[in-house]
């Protein structure tokens, strides 16, 4: 049974809903806190970051191949973006333990080993993994040999992929695998979360699965736990007047609560939970 905090995560307890803080910070610390402050507020489990910088990700080019056509990032170069989007590392231990002295789960998403190790120092108490991250094998495998919770988005991926992340973690002994189901696009259209995913992932991998969810709304997340998800990952924004990178596919405060309510309200409904 996957635990996160001793919180457990599986169909006899509530959904466990997760905010994710990305870029929502808009580069501000304070801001940072105050989104974390919310989301233990209005009643989410967990609080996730994302540990990169612009020079781990890419290189400063501002040639064709490295600069964004179409979307939300029109015209960013990828190092801009990054520059833009990441959470310093230097933000990270005084988050740790602002979330912790406020009785908050928070954990992260690294996007390479040096990644890793710093949220090991930190004594992160799980690890997940990008859908953009899911052919990386090696990465998987170094998280999962630390041996905590390993969270896996599904986004951009085939089945033979999502089996090789997961046999990833057998290899260091690691059975503690939460799956997303995921749409890598930002946003997602409702009509096009495809949430039947969430029973068929469950059935194949024999494994706990949730949803990692882009759409505008909550329709999509309260379908998955219907169709047995687990847990529901959201992006979440103080205010989405704030513009940045990811505030155009996150939901606010009441959005988030809204989330909360319903997703107890929906795995009530279910019944019998034996």
């Amino acid at each position: 049974m996957i635990q996160i905090n001793k919180r457990p995560i599986h169909q006899n307890t509530f959904p466990y809903i997760i905010a994710e803080l990305s870029a929502n910070h808009n580069g501000s610390i304070d801001i940072a806190k105050k989104t974390i402050k919310q989301a233990k507020e209005r009643g989410a489990d967990a609080i996730k970051l994302q540990t990169y910088n612009a020079d781990s990700m890419t290189i400063d080019c501002n040639k064709n191949d490295f600069r964004i056509k179409g979307g939300l990032w029109d015209g960013y170069t990828l190092y801009d973006l990054y520059k833009e989007a990441c959470t310093p590392y230097e933000w990270h231990g005084e988050l740790f333990k602002f979330a912790k002295d406020i009785g908050i789960t928070i954990f992260s998403t690294p996007f390479d080993e040096k990644a890793v190790d710093f949220l090991e120092s930190l004594n992160t108490p799980a690890y997940k993994i990008a859908s953009f991250e899911l052919t990386d094998l090696d990465l998987i495998e170094y998280a999962a040999s630390k041996g905590k919770p390993i969270l896996i988005s599904t986004g951009l991926s085939n089945m033979s992929e999502i089996e090789d992340a997961i046999n990833a973690c057998f290899k260091v002994g690691n059975k503690n695998i939460l799956l997303f189901h995921c749409i890598s696009s930002y946003p997602a259209p409702t009509e096009e979360a495809n949430v039947k995913m969430v029973s068929f992932l469950r059935e194949k991998f024999n494994l706990e699965v949730g949803l990692s969810d882009h759409t505008l709304n909550n329709i999509a997340a309260i379908s998955a736990i219907s169709l047995g998800a687990t847990a529901i990952e959201k992006h979440f924004i103080l205010d989405k007047d704030n513009k940045g990178p990811d505030s155009d596919f996150s939901i606010n405060p009441s959005e988030l609560e809204s989330l909360v309510d319903d997703s107890k309200k929906c795995w009530k409904s279910l019944g019998d939970k034996n």
